[in-house]
C-alpha cells in the first residue's frame, strides 16, 4: 500500500486543521482551545467513543473495526507549543505572543485527526483503534500523567505507536530503531553558599564563582571518566548565575544545567557521582553545596517486535529505500518512553526535509508529509488487527 489516495484528497483540510492549531498555541497541560478542537472533529467523524481530561487535558477516541472482538492499538501524538516568539512570516503564524509550535506538535495531532477520519470511514480493521492526543510533551511529563490516570487499561490498549517529524531527515523518509532510541533527562541545580567580600581581598571570603568553576569542570569527568566510552551520555552546565558588581566576590553562585543518556544504569550512575562531587568540593572549599536533581523523562525504549512491524508498514508506504531501520539514537528526550514502559511499541521518525531545526523559531512543519503520515497510521492499525 503507497500514500492512500484518501490521505492525498484530504491533505489540505488536514493543513487546514494544522494551520488553525499553529496559530493559537497553547502550552504544557494548557490546551483547552486544542484539545476541544481535536474532540469536535472526532464527534464529527462519528468516532465510537471521545474521552476528554485524560491526564488532566488530554483526548482519547475510540474507533471500533468491522469486527469488534479483540484488543486495542494506541496511536498517540502531541498537542502542546512552546514559550518561544515565531520569526516564521507564515500566513498562519502564531497569534499568541512568546508561543509558537517549534516542534511540529501541530503537524503531529492534524496527521491523526486525519488518520481518526479516515478510519471512521472505512473501519477496515479488526478490535479497537485508540487515537491518543496527549498534552504536556515539552517537559510536563503528559504521557506519564495519561499513563498513571489508566489510560492503557482503561482502553483495553495492546500495543502503542508514536510518530514525531525530524528536520534533517529527508523529506517524507521515515527512520527508526529497536532498543533505545531517545534519552533518558535529567535535570540539576547547584546552589553554592560562600562568603562575600572585597574583590580585592579574596582571601577573606569563600568565592562561589571559583567553586562554581572548579565544579563545571569537575561534573565532566561524569562523562570522561565515570562512564564506559562505549555508552553515551552528556553532561552540560547551561546556567551559571553569580554577582552584581566589579568590585564584590557574591555570597551565592548557581549553576543548572541537563544529563542525557540512553541507559538506566548510566543515569543512575551519573546522579550519584554529580551527589559526591558536590559535596566533595563543598568539603575541599568550605562552601555549602545543594544540589537539586529532578530525574525527568526514561529512555524512549522501541519493543524489537514492534519495530519490526512498523518498519515493515513504513515501507508498505514510503518504499523499502525511504526507510532507515537502524538509525542513531537522538539525546533528546520524549515523553512517549512513559507509554513504550507501559506498553510494547515503537516510536518513529518522519522526515521534515531541510527545515529549521526543533525548537527554533523560523522551524515550521513541513505539509507536504500529512499523506505519508496519515498512510502510515492507516495501514499500522489495518495491519495490527486485519479485517478479514
Amino acid at each position: 500500500m503507497p500514500i492512500l489516495n484518501r490521505a492525498a484528497e484530504m491533505q489540505d483540510e488536514i493543513a487546514g486543521w494544522r494551520h488553525h492549531i499553529h496559530s493559537e498555541p497553547e502550552l504544557g497541560y494548557d490546551v483547552h482551545k486544542t484539545a476541544a478542537f481535536v474532540a469536535e472533529r472526532l464527534k464529527e467523524f462519528g468516532v465510537d467513543e471521545i474521552v476528554t481530561g485524560i491526564g488532566r487535558t488530554g483526548v482519547v477516541g475510540v474507533i471500533k473495526g468491522r469486527l469488534g472482538a479483540g484488543d486495542t492499538i494506541g496511536l498517540r501524538a502531541d498537542m502542546d507549543a512552546l514559550p518561544i516568539h515565531e520569526v516564521t512570516g507564515k500566513p498562519y503564524a502564531s497569534t499568541v505572543p512568546n508561543k509558537m509550535h517549534a516542534c511540529g506538535h501541530d503537524g503531529h495531532t492534524a496527521m491523526l485527526l486525519g488518520a481518526a477520519k479516515y478510519l471512521a470511514e472505512t473501519r477496515n480493521f479488526s478490535g479497537n483503534v485508540a487515537v491518543i492526543f496527549q498534552p504536556a510533551e515539552e517537559g510536563g511529563g503528559g504521557g506519564n500523567a495519561m499513563v498513571k490516570d489508566g489510560m492503557m487499561e482503561r482502553f483495553g490498549i495492546a500495543r502503542v505507536f508514536g510518530m514525531h517529524n525530524m528536520p534533517g531527515i529527508p523529506l517524507g523518509e521515515f527512520a527508526i530503531r529497536p532498543g533505545p532510541i531517545m534519552a533518558a533527562t535529567a535535570e540539576f541545580t547547584i546552589k553554592i553558599t560562600g562568603k562575600g567580600g572585597h574583590a580585592a581581598m579574596p582571601h577573606t571570603t569563600i568565592d562561589p564563582i571559583m567553586i562554581g568553576s572548579q565544579l563545571v569542570g569537575a561534573i565532566q569527568s561524569i562523562a570522561s571518566r565515570t562512564v564506559d566510552p562505549v555508552k553515551s551520555v552528556v553532561v552540560s552546565v547551561t546556567k551559571f548565575h553569580a554577582g552584581d558588581a566589579y568590585n564584590i566576590i557574591p555570597e551565592t553562585a548557581e549553576l543548572a544545567g541537563t544529563i542525557r543518556t540512553l541507559d538506566k544504569a548510566v543515569a543512575a550512575k551519573a546522579e550519584e557521582r554529580m551527589r559526591a562531587i558536590c559535596d566533595g568540593v563543598a568539603t575541599t572549599f568550605g562552601a555549602k553545596i545543594e544540589l537539586d536533581y529532578d530525574p525527568n523523562y526514561p529512555v524512549t525504549v522501541n519493543n524489537a517486535e514492534e519495530t519490526v512491524f512498523a518498519i515493515d508498514v513504513a515501507r508498505e508506504v514510503a518504499g523499502a529505500h525511504k526507510v532507515v531501520g537502524e538509525v542513531a539514537p537522538l539525546m533528546g528526550g520524549e515523553d512517549f518512553s512513559y507509554m513504550l514502559e507501559a506498553r510494547p511499541g515503537a516510536f518513529i521518525f518522519l522526515g521534515n526535509g531541510d527545515s529549521a531545526n526543533l525548537h527554533h523559531p523560523a522551524y515550521d512543519f513541513n505539509d507536504e508529509i500529512i499523506p505519508l503520515g496519515v498512510s502510515y497510521w492507516v495501514k499500522l492499525a489495518e495491519s495490527a488487527r486485519p479485517a478479514g
